[in-house]
């Protein structure tokens, strides 16, 4: 049998295989083009016009670690002498999406989880009151002389001979009130809650410094009430546990905001000063941005979007319009206060263009007699990025002596 090669039959093969590339290469066109058009037209569209998206993405209360945290027990992660306890917000709620009538408008108790924890010195002064483990291993400890706490450790240990669920609330603010204490107002940024890893080292840093330490989840997060958060929200409940601290005690009370904590802190700061009330000695501000719309264009998250043509119409000016902004380039001019911004170079969450900036803008802006501004910049081969400026080994140092020199200064 011999072969034979037939050119008909070698065109029709061709002309098949030609057709299926077309058809592929057809499709593969089509699957593309509408992956781009849902991408980066139909979701930007979406965002546009949901507030419950935009709160969404920028709050990200949705995120969630360690997933079994138990925050009514805080020695569960290693917080000794610790208390967890709420309070109560009054909040005027108004649903945005669906309606600006004021007849809407309704008031309503919002509840937000929140951590109080003592100072070393007294934790390991009254650990067999409080039966709790004293963990006598932590390092960078500041030796303590608190006079007060000498003469008054007697008539305390008297009075709390133990402490349980029925006493533990006045124990902690009998103690927070002792004249010569410091305590610091702790403002989290988006995703997770106060219990988180780089947080708890945060706590420990300035515990082992001798200031009490009060940490709050806004609504949305941790233990705290369910609620989708609002920039108004969170500074509401901010506000809310700054007074608290103000009814407890006369000394003096030091904000540190980190991420979105620093705008946090700068609006209730702003809010302090218009009210003409009582603002806080100093406020500490780490890894900060200027502006929501500035730093939704620099986030990692943006970079596939923001070279877009309609990127402002879309994602940055509808979260303006819906009262997410979070405009520190703006209060930062509106409060008198000293401040201390710290921000890691490879900070890549808040670019470090950003805390510089605002540093800037502080400068500028701010009245010659106000508060002093001091920026601290720690590099970029330390590798501390977003979270992790607490394990800088000169931040204990650079925190004290801040607050020693503006404790008792009045601006």
């Amino acid at each position: 049998m011999s072969d034979y090669w037939c050119p008909e039959s070698s065109f029709m093969l061709f002309s098949r295989r030609r057709n299926f590339i077309k058809r592929i290469s057809l499709t593969t066109v089509q699957i593309c083009l509408a992956a781009f058009g849902v991408i980066f037209v139909i979701l930007p569209l979406i965002f546009r016009y949901s507030v419950t998206l935009q709160r969404g993405i920028l709050f990200l209360t949705f995120i969630t670690y360690p997933r079994d945290l138990d925050l009514s027990n805080p020695s569960s992660v290693g917080l000794y002498a610790t208390r967890s306890f709420f309070l109560n917000v009054r909040d005027s709620d108004v649903d945005n999406e669906t309606t600006n009538n004021e007849e809407s408008r309704k008031t309503s108790v919002i509840r937000i989880g929140i951590w109080h924890v003592l100072p070393r010195h007294v934790a390991k002064r009254f650990a067999k009151e409080l039966h709790d483990v004293f963990d006598d291993n932590d390092r960078n400890v500041t030796e303590i002389k608190d006079e007060t706490l000498d003469l008054l450790e007697s008539v305390m240990k008297t009075s709390f001979p133990s402490i349980n669920r029925e006493n533990e609330n006045f124990f902690y603010e009998r103690l927070m009130k002792m004249p010569g204490n410091t305590v610091i107002l702790y403002l989290h940024g988006n995703t997770a809650s106060r219990g988180s890893g780089h947080r708890l080292d945060v706590y420990k840093m300035l515990r082992n410094l001798g200031y009490h330490v009060i940490a709050l989840d806004y609504r949305g997060y941790g233990d705290s009430d369910p609620i989708s958060p609002t920039e108004e929200g969170v500074v509401r409940d901010a506000m809310t546990v700054y007074n608290y601290i103000c009814n407890i005690t006369t000394n003096p009370v030091i904000i540190w905001g980190h991420s979105l904590g620093t705008g946090v802190a700068t609006n209730m700061l702003s809010q302090l000063n218009y009210m003409n009330e009582k603002g806080p000695k100093g406020v500490i501000l780490e890894s900060p941005f200027t502006n929501i719309r500035d730093e939704i264009r620099q986030h990692p998250f943006a970079r596939p979007f923001k070279h877009l043509p309609w990127f402002d119409l879309t994602i940055a000016r509808p979260m303006y319009s819906n009262s997410l902004r979070f405009e520190s380039d703006q209060h930062i001019s509106e409060f008198r206060q000293p401040i201390m911004i710290l921000h890691a170079e490879d900070d890549y969450v808040v670019p470090f263009q950003l805390g510089y900036q605002l540093y800037r803008i502080a400068l500028d802006t701010r009245g010659k007699s106000w508060g002093p501004v001091e920026f601290h910049r720690f590099e970029a081969s330390h590798h501390y990025g977003h979270k992790y400026i607490v394990h800088a080994p000169e931040l204990p140092e650079l925190v004290k002596n801040f607050i020693s020199t503006y404790r008792n200064e009045v601006f």
